[in-house]
């Protein structure tokens, strides 16, 4: 009978694949979802495509079921440290076979490639998208989100390959290295041209997406990068021209109000990954905003505190370099590090309530904001040969702000506009740069990796990264750069990996 049973349903489908494959009217159906073919008819599908740009950048943010990537960025400077393995703190165990390196990687090249298709659509529209600068604004978010790709491989990447356009075609897939500063060339392009497109805000429902504000900000802070190792003054004097664009921003009287997730977006805020807390935040899934989704678009911060998340592992903390260089009068202490035990504060000590999983917060990392900018500014105008008293005089603005969150409060104190050493001065906005941005999007590992191409730091020479471990083994003829994974070098021949991996 068993034997019957499935000759029976073999002759069955036999029968059903028999009729199907000669019924042509049945051959011609709907898809079951929406296709490429089927899409951009409508102006929200325009809408909803450039929302999935912004939606890969959940998968660098979130819990990434217990495998969050957080380390990838936050590790490698001077100002937070673990007793943990992570290679990205001791550096001599960095690998190309390491799995943040990789989804790291996959993604920057996931929104490019996202990026890519909604301006070639772009360029093919016609008609559909009525709301006055709509299709503007939508390429302007395209290439912003394109260039802080690009950035962000050059910076940790360097010469991985430069894609410029979608990829259609089989010999497209293979690119090979970029060369020189090709990449962070092509974020500054990118930047450029979305200052001119993106609106000054946007309404309510759309808050948080890219203004004109966020790429003028990230074409100063681009500028700033490439000056510094290229020493070209002319790249400083455009980053400044970019950025006293920037009039519609201002520091926020409470410095801890850019971690907390009821200040969110706020005066202070250029751009922000919004992170979101729906009725059912599954931190074990990843989300791509698709209808119907179950999965996370939260942010992870349990790497923070002795979170059970960390199944045993140490926690991430402040280094001690950190708290020795705050004044413990500076009003900035209490929201950064604590003293004592240096803990670190940023965005998960201040009474967050997390998803139901109690893993996920809706608190949003801030990626750029206006201190940076400030700060920013102090250095273009010391490196193009401006006004020393200027420059310090944007130090100040930083300063002053943390001093007035205490009534009578006397620390940090102002330095003296008069000072013309441009070495003491630049030494002034390294260290208001590391008490100010600690902790924030990899900022200082950023800020040392230039500084050190430029000649203005030495990262070699025993140079104190302050780490709780004592193998820290940094290399500046290998590490200023990570290796390009070795999922990538397997499926692209034409891809050289980065010295020394």
């Amino acid at each position: 009978m068993k034997n019957l049973g499935i000759k029976a349903i073999i002759i069955f489908a036999i029968t059903i694949f028999t009729y199907t494959s000669c019924n042509e009217k049945r051959i011609d159906l709907e898809p079951l979802s929406p296709t490429e073919a089927s899409y951009f008819f409508e102006e929200s599908d325009y809408n909803k495509s450039i929302l999935g740009v912004y939606a890969k950048m959940t998968d660098i943010y979130w819990f990434n079921a217990n495998n969050p990537i957080h380390g990838f960025w936050i590790l490698p400077g001077d100002d937070i440290t673990t007793s943990g393995t992570v290679p990205f703190e001791i550096f001599g165990t960095l690998q190309a076979a390491n799995g943040s390196i990789n989804t790291f990687y996959k993604v920057a090249y996931q929104i490019i490639n996202r990026a890519n298709i909604v301006l070639q659509k772009l360029d093919k529209e016609d008609g559909v998208i009525k709301t006055p600068n709509l299709k503007n604004n939508i390429r302007g978010e395209a290439l912003f989100l394109k260039g802080y790709a690009n950035f962000l491989l050059w910076n940790y990447f360097g010469n991985s390959p430069l894609v410029t356009e979608r990829i259609e075609s089989s010999d497209k897939t293979t690119p090979p290295n970029s060369k020189g500063n090709e990449l962070l060339d092509e974020a500054i392009k990118n930047f450029s041209e979305a200052a001119t497109l993106l609106p000054v805000s946007w309404n309510a429902t759309n808050r948080g997406r890219a203004t004109q504000s966020s790429a003028n900000g990230f074409l100063g802070k681009a500028l700033v990068f490439r000056g510094s190792v290229t020493k070209n003054t002319a790249d400083f004097t455009e980053a400044l021209s970019a950025l006293n664009k920037i009039k519609d921003k201002k520091l926020v009287a409470d410095f801890g109000d850019n971690f907390n997730s009821k200040t969110e977006n706020n005066s202070e805020s250029l751009f922000e990954f919004q992170a979101s807390q729906p009725d059912f935040d599954n931190v074990w899934l990843s989300d791509d905003f698709q209808a119907g989704g179950s999965g996370s678009t939260s942010a992870y911060w349990g790497f923070y505190e002795n979170h059970w998340s960390l199944f045993g592992a140490p926690r991430y903390e402040g280094t001690k370099k950190l708290a020795k260089a705050f004044d413990s009068e500076d009003p900035r202490v209490a929201a950064t590090i604590n003293l004592n035990d240096f803990t670190f504060n940023k965005y998960w000590n201040t009474g967050e309530l997390k998803t139901q999983a109690g893993v996920g917060s809706a608190n949003n990392p801030r990626i750029l904001r206006y201190a940076d900018i400030l700060l920013l500014k102090a250095e273009a105008t010391l490196e193009s040969g401006g006004s020393t008293s200027t420059a310090i005089g944007y130090i100040n603005e930083v300063r002053t702000r943390a001093r007035n969150m205490k009534t009578g409060g006397k620390f940090p104190e102002e330095y003296l506009t008069t000072e013309n050493d441009k070495s003491k001065i630049f030494n002034w906005i390294n260290k208001e740069r590391f008490l100010e941005l600690a902790g924030e999007e990899g900022t200082r590992w950023l800020d040392l990796r230039r500084w050190h191409l430029a000649g203005k730091i030495n990262l070699g020479a025993n140079y104190d990264f302050s780490s709780l471990r004592n193998d820290v083994k940094f290399d500046v003829t290998k590490n200023l750069l990570y290796p390009i994974p070795l999922n990538e070098l397997d499926l692209n021949p034409n891809v050289i990996q980065n010295k020394g991996y």
